[in-house]
């Protein structure tokens, strides 16, 4: 299958481990466009798919106590310069259950292509779910990415989920992620984005802390060169007593870009703690003075503590 061979060759230059994709002990679904070209559950995991003209739905759902030895890769993307793709995922773990999952999404031509994601995720008491998605885009800027996810956490459940956008060019990013936490439980939300050429990134990412003790974080990282801009809303609540939230957002800009960031705090229990910090400008000058000084050019420099921003 030729548009199997293109889209793993895709997958492959963003990092995709294709040897997971042929292990029969891996769970996997391999997505292009708004086809299935392969899937496969493992014991203790149920993946069940359907596909409609106007998109992909998939629901996810990880038995009580199962913990997965190896994590559910995900690989989506579209290949052409022109096209859609849609995709509902619902992601059910039950109680004590743990699964890392591992998305790539690949455009490599696209010059008019959408990419639009909403993920409802439930963690029941005590689950544990690691979410990485990295993206990789071709150099033209033509991509409209739209990822949103609704989580709830139960009591003790803890959630992490990382978003990377290094390569290529981006388009136009709207993100939108929302945590509702419970007792005792945690969230940590990062995003790693490089901007270029006349990118636009909008990022809206909250979690709410609705339990006692439960403890968040939302972090993010964006360089940002030529015409690119950015807007970051990292929202944190605390609603009950003993719970503990962070916003941390880093954003570094470069000849015209420009960068907004807007934290916002809200405690609604007089025990619930929540802080946040936002700094923006350029590359730091004497980071800058001392790689010259070992022998960097001034655009080898920048670029090595840009990437020491993003990590």
């Amino acid at each position: 299958m030729p548009e199997r061979e293109d889209l793993l060759t895709a997958y492959r230059r963003c990092g995709g481990d294709e040897g997971a994709l042929a292990d029969a002990e891996t769970p996997h679904l391999l997505a292009l466009g708004h086809a299935i070209l392969s899937m496969r559950e493992v014991s203790g995991l149920e993946v069940q798919t359907s596909v409609a003209d106007d998109g992909i739905t998939a629901e996810v759902v990880l038995h009580e106590d199962v913990r997965l030895n190896r994590p559910l890769h995900l690989c989506f993307g579209v290949l052409h310069a022109e096209g859609m793709q849609r995709i509902t995922m619902r992601i059910h773990l039950k109680k004590h259950a743990s699964a890392q999952i591992v998305a790539h999404c690949v455009f490599p031509e696209a010059r008019k292509v959408q990419h639009i994601m909403n993920a409802m995720i439930e963690l029941e008491a005590g689950a544990e779910m690691r979410y990485a998605e990295t993206h990789f885009h071709g150099p033209y800027g033509g991509i409209e990415v739209l990822p949103k996810a609704m989580v709830r956490l139960g009591d003790r459940a803890r959630y992490s989920a990382d978003f990377t956008l290094l390569e290529g060019r981006v388009g136009a990013l709207g993100l939108d992620y929302e945590v509702t936490a419970g007792a005792e439980s945690i969230a940590e939300l990062s995003a790693r984005i490089f901007g270029h050429g006349r990118d636009v990134i909008a990022l809206r990412e909250k979690v709410v802390l609705n339990g006692e003790n439960a403890r968040g974080l939302i972090k993010t990282r964006i360089a940002l060169e030529g015409e690119a801009s950015a807007e970051v809303t990292g929202i944190t609540e605390g609603n009950a007593a003993g719970a503990r939230g962070h916003v941390d957002c880093t954003e570094v800009v470069r000849d015209k870009a420009i960068a907004k960031a807007v934290p916002i705090v809200h405690v609604t229990h007089p025990l619930a703690k929540v802080t946040h910090e936002a700094a923006i400008g350029s590359v730091d000058k004497k980071q800058l003075e001392t790689l010259m000084a070992h022998g960097l050019s001034p655009e080898e420099a920048v670029d090595m503590i840009v990437k020491g921003i993003l990590r």
